[in-house]
């Protein structure tokens, strides 16, 4: 049986997010998520110039 959510049915369960975890904390999980993306992109970066061999004069 496939779950197809709708607007409304979206809409209750951010509600039901919000009253549970609280508006400050969804916040804090947010900025942690993002701020592990770019350590995580930064990483990749870093891995990225460290096998390219140096460049000839």
């Amino acid at each position: 049986m496939p779950f197809r959510l709708g607007t409304p049915e979206l809409i209750i369960l951010l509600v039901i997010v919000l009253l549970v975890f609280g508006v400050g904390r969804i916040g804090r999980i947010a900025s942690e998520l993002g701020q592990g993306i770019r350590q995580f992109r930064q990483g990749l970066e870093e891995q990225k110039t460290a096998d390219e061999p140096p460049a000839e004069k």
